[in-house]
């Protein structure tokens, strides 16, 4: 059989096959030394040893991976990635002993990024935006869901949105687009978290819906996500805007428990929402309700390092009561602003305990899980997308244990070599 590509010889190939891993069984990798793994037509055709595929397969393109890793390509399951402007001047401000929450109370933080984003043009945000993209693809993220939220208003969130898509059309980076137009409450609302809680849920949401079939009808419907937490949305709030969006078919993701556990946590269980994101102060029974549903906890490790926060996700009480762990990096311009999974990966090793392993499966299949498409990304199996990444290392312990430096040499996406 002749087929597009075959990538063979590689020291250690990473197949993570099998499906999103739950609790104690994180971190099974399906490795294959020597290993190959043959494409054609964007898709996996089989994994195995070199010589055995060699034998069985012709290849218009030939990438010999002597003494390297192959893996799945990395999912970022959680990014702000479209915004305008930086927030340099907040980090000094922190560093000088000023909170997130005092800086956001004074009209700083996501409100500063609303007013440049406000304030930018679509080609403008898409510009800044795809510089970020293009850096994340180069550091072996194939797939990133990003979310609107510097906006804050029907009109800004709309070209947040637009230019989400068209980052997506311009890069090879697949973006699955999250719709968070309630991030924050606006400058417009102060006071009035309530009465801007039902705008989102009462006309934006419904706006959304009506555009999204009129000019997107070819793509799945976006996620929507709000921020449950002290100074954005009560968990009632946050609940009345996901169940409009729930009963107008969206799909759902929430941020929760980056500083408060407020109950939010519970209530993404109850709606079924596919994500619950950050998880620093989330009880110990909500970790359990966690565990038992289908939600995917999502911690975001580069948050509190940016905050200089000694807090982490409790991922060892989440792989105890059975739960799905996603790592991501929230890539964003206050607290974040990193675009490499490898460095997430370091970060989680050592602030949350992890074995390279586990980050590994976490930043693969169970970020895929974290925005709906296990069955066609995060693991190289026959009939899944080709988007697989060779990094300049014999071992995949070497993901987590260095940092500091791009270790992939080659990203390939739907089966398409982007870089050498």
């Amino acid at each position: 059989m002749t087929i597009d590509l075959l990538i063979h010889s590689a020291h250690q190939l990473l197949t993570v096959a099998g499906g999103p891993q739950r609790g104690s069984s994180l971190g099974q990798l399906g490795l294959i030394e020597d290993g190959a793994v043959a494409i054609h037509q964007g898709e996996v055709v089989e994994t195995g040893i070199s010589g055995e595929l060699l034998d069985r397969f012709a290849a218009e393109h030939i990438i010999d991976a002597s003494g390297q890793l192959v893996m799945p390509g990395f999912v970022d399951p959680h990014t702000h990635l479209v915004w305008a402007g930086d927030r340099a001047e907040e980090y000094e401000l922190r560093q000088q002993g000023a909170t997130y929450m005092e800086i956001l109370a004074k009209g700083g933080g996501i409100l500063s990024t609303v007013r440049r984003s406000r304030a930018a043009s679509v080609e403008d945000l898409v510009r800044q935006s795809l510089d970020r993209a293009q850096r994340m693809l180069a550091h072996g993220t194939t797939t990133a869901e990003a979310k609107s939220g510097y906006g804050l208003e029907w009109e800004s969130e709309k070209r947040l949105m637009q230019a989400i898509l068209q980052v997506d059309a311009a890069s090879a980076l697949e973006l699955v687009p999250t719709f968070l137009g309630a991030h924050a409450v606006p400058p417009e609302y102060q006071g009035r978290a309530d009465e801007y809680a039902s705008v989102v849920a009462g006309q934006m949401l419904p706006d959304l819906r009506s555009w999204w079939a009129q000019d997107h009808s070819n793509r799945p419907l976006p996620f929507v996500d709000a921020f449950c937490e002290e100074g954005a949305f009560s968990v009632e709030q946050t609940r009345r805007i996901l169940t409009s969006a729930r009963d107008l078919g969206f799909p759902l993701k929430v941020h929760v428990d980056e500083f408060k556990a407020l109950g939010g946590t519970t209530l993404a269980v109850e709606l079924g929402a596919v994500s619950a994101d950050h998880l620093v102060r989330t009880t110990g029974e909500e970790i359990q309700a966690l565990a038992r549903s289908e939600t995917v906890a999502v911690a975001l490790p580069c948050t509190p390092f940016g905050l200089n926060e000694q807090a982490y996700t409790p991922a060892a009480k989440i792989l105890s009561a059975g739960g799905l762990l996603a790592l991501a990096s929230d890539l964003n311009p206050g607290t974040g602003w990193c675009e490499s999974m490898q460095f997430v990966l370091a970060l989680a090793c050592r602030k949350m305990d992890l074995t390279p392993a586990q980050a590994i499966a976490a930043a693969t299949i169970n970020a895929a899980a974290a925005i709906g498409r296990q069955d066609r990304l995060g693991s190289l199996e026959p009939g899944k997308q080709a988007d697989v990444i060779i990094l300049d290392v014999p071992d995949y312990r070497h993901l987590g244990y260095r940092f500091g430096a791009n270790l992939v040499s080659t990203v390939v996406k739907h089966g398409r070599v982007i870089g050498n």
